[in-house]
């Protein structure tokens, strides 16, 4: 059982500089409304995506745009994976003077097949301040309850297609907020490695890999990307005069500086839980061991000390244990220590390639690339005690690098079908597989971002 008290007592503006959202209950709803929504773990909500309308008649914005934020709100709340988003035809929602109210008895015959419904409204208009520019309002209705649910009114000064998608995204979080308490993905982030000329750069595109944007342009090998937990920056390792070494650069700024100063080896570079310091594997001649160093004081910490090769450190979500990639056993497996590197044990057994874990922001999985008997590279899970373990990607393809999204219940990955190599999202079941990159060759090591602060 969940319940949901939907406050409508406050109005307040989020701001950046060229959108303002104005989030104002009292202006746009009526009383306070409580959802109860009773299901079973895997069980998702039946939703009705029923269409997006003109704020006013002589709108500016054209239906293709409307259809466009229908389309990018089902597809949003299909992959969160709380909605399934019911076959019923497009249809427009009810507003009075600015305000989302209860639908129409003539929609009531399509009520029996959904828990909820949304609709919303898309235009150039003016605030109360005579302000115009770009009205994205939606609304929520329950169909068991007879009542609004929620609402909310985004305001933009710029109008264009980023914003747009911007706003049907934040409305997509809102709902899957307003059922699980849980932040949406549909605003997050991916960062991966794409050919560039000569050379290898870092790129970041949205969720649904819509805007790819280049981070990185020196012609050099820039790779493994991975996000700080502020989001604001990503570490990777650049090839420079043939050495290795550790960058950060700020997406704001583009300002980068060395973390890791250069060495034959420096690669798998990722944040602590606590985004104080960074550990990843390093060598100067020989094997390589897994390194962490404090980003404030610079103090180096070595924490494997073996004449085999360790890599790939993964840490899990309480900052307690840390999984990793060795062949101390012989063949690359799993194995996981404590944080300042002791008790190591090693966690897979079952086929004789098992590499790059990525645990779970809940804890409760480590996905890794494992090598199936007649299949090849593919993703598989398991859980921190090895009790638990199942194959997630199948099929003719090489899969690597798995990267969590930041709720759990995706993951990215690239993988080479069809002789090229593109970035592609799937569920931990292994449902849902989606090819999510559209341009570029030679696509890798995706890295999903954390949540927007």
């Amino acid at each position: 059982m969940m319940k949901t008290l939907i406050h409508r007592t406050l109005c307040f503006v989020l701001y950046s500089p060229c959108l303002f959202i104005f989030l104002c209950p009292s202006q746009l709803f009526g009383e306070d409304a409580i959802l109860e929504a009773t299901r079973s773990e895997f069980q998702k909500i039946p939703i009705w995506v029923m269409g997006f309308s003109p704020v006013q008649q002589d709108d500016q914005i054209s239906e293709q745009i409307h259809h466009q934020v229908q389309s990018i709100l089902k597809n949003d709340l299909t992959r969160s994976q709380v909605f399934a988003v019911a076959d019923l035809p497009s249809t427009k929602g009810a507003f009075s003077q600015n305000k989302c109210v209860s639908l129409s008895p003539a929609h009531e015959p399509h009520f029996k097949n959904v828990t909820v419904s949304t609709w919303g409204r898309l235009g150039i208009g003016g605030t109360a301040n005579n302000v115009e520019g770009l009205i994205f309002d939606a609304c929520a209705f329950d169909p068991g309850h007879q009542d609004v649910l929620t609402g909310k009114r985004y305001f933009s000064l710029k109008t264009n297609d980023a914003l747009v998608r911007l706003l049907a995204h934040r409305w997509a979080d809102e709902l899957v907020y307003r059922y699980t308490g849980e932040q949406g993905i549909a605003r997050t982030k991916i960062a991966f490695v794409g050919e560039k000329e000569n050379g290898r750069e870092l790129f970041v595109m949205d969720y649904d890999g819509y805007d790819p944007q280049q981070v990185t342009a020196d012609g050099y090998l820039n790779l493994m990307p991975t996000w700080s937990p502020d989001r604001k920056s990503l570490i990777f390792t650049a090839y420079r005069d043939r050495k290795q070494q550790i960058m950060q650069r700020e997406l704001a700024t583009g300002r980068e500086e060395v973390l890791v100063s250069p060495a034959s080896l420096n690669i798998t570079a990722t944040f602590a839980a606590n985004g104080q310091s960074i550990t990843y594997a390093a060598a100067q001649e020989g094997n390589s061991d897994i390194y962490q160093i404090e980003l404030d004081s610079r103090t180096r910490k070595q924490l494997t000390s073996h004449h085999s090769a360790d890599l790939s450190p993964s840490w899990s979500p309480d900052g307690r244990h840390l999984a990793f990639t060795s062949d101390r056993g012989g063949r690359p497996q799993i194995y996981i220590m404590d944080a300042e590197g002791s008790n190591v044990k090693r966690l897979t057994y079952d086929g004789d390639y098992n590499a790059a874990p990525a645990w779970s922001p809940n804890g409760d999985w480590i996905v890794y690339v494992c090598r199936v008997s007649g299949e090849g590279f593919k993703l598989c899970r398991i859980s921190p005690d090895g009790k638990q373990r199942s194959q997630i990607t199948k099929g003719n393809s090489i899969d690597d690098s798995p990267s969590w999204a930041p709720n759990g219940r995706h993951i990215v990955f690239s993988s080479i079908r069809r002789g090229e190599s593109q970035i592609y999202i799937i569920t931990i079941e292994g449902a849902g597989l989606e090819k999510i990159s559209s341009v570029g060759k030679h696509l890798s090591s995706p890295s999903w971002s954390p949540f927007q602060p």
